[in-house]
C-alpha cells in the first residue's frame, strides 16, 4: 500500500494519469465485470476520473463512471498487480513475493526463528526494477 500511495502521488504531481492493473478475480474485488478482459481489469485512479479515491492499507476504494454509468469500485491491495503511467507505461509490477510472509494462523505453530539445520538465515536480496 505504501508503494501505491508514493507512485499516485508521485504520478499526479508529475502530471501523468496513474493506472491499476487488478487481479479481477480476486476475492473481494468489486468492479464492473463487463471491463474485465483475460480475468484483469485496468483502471484510471486519477483525482479527476474518481470521486473519494482512499487508497488504505488493506483496501482501494472509489466511485467512477463506466460508460457513463457511476460504480462503487472496492479492491484488496493484494489484488493489485501493478500501478504505471498512462502517458509513458512506465511503473511498477508486483509479484507475489512483493506480498511478504503470510500472517501467522491464530493458535498456529510459532514459525521457528532459525532455519532447520542451524544455518545462519539468507541475507536480503535487491532486484532492480526498471
Amino acid at each position: 500500500p505504501y508503494l501505491l500511495r508514493a507512485m499516485h502521488e508521485w504520478m499526479t504531481d508529475n502530471g501523468q494519469t496513474p493506472h491499476l492493473v487488478v487481479d479481477a478475480a480476486f476475492d473481494g474485488v468489486v468492479v464492473p465485470r463487463q471491463y474485465v478482459r483475460d480475468g484483469k481489469i485496468v483502471l484510471n485512479v486519477s483525482y479527476s476520473a474518481t470521486a473519494g479515491l482512499l487508497i488504505k492499507n488493506d483496501y482501494i476504494t472509489f466511485s467512477a463512471r463506466f460508460g457513463g454509468t457511476p460504480f462503487d469500485v472496492r479492491l484488496p491491495v493484494a489484488a493489485v498487480l501493478g500501478v504505471y503511467a498512462r502517458e509513458t507505461g512506465q511503473g511498477m509490477i508486483f509479484s507475489e513475493e512483493d506480498a511478504g510472509p503470510a500472517p501467522p494462523t491464530p493458535g498456529g505453530p510459532t514459525p521457528p526463528t532459525k532455519p532447520a539445520g542451524g544455518d545462519e538465515p539468507k541475507r536480503p536480496q535487491l532486484k532492480v526494477v526498471k
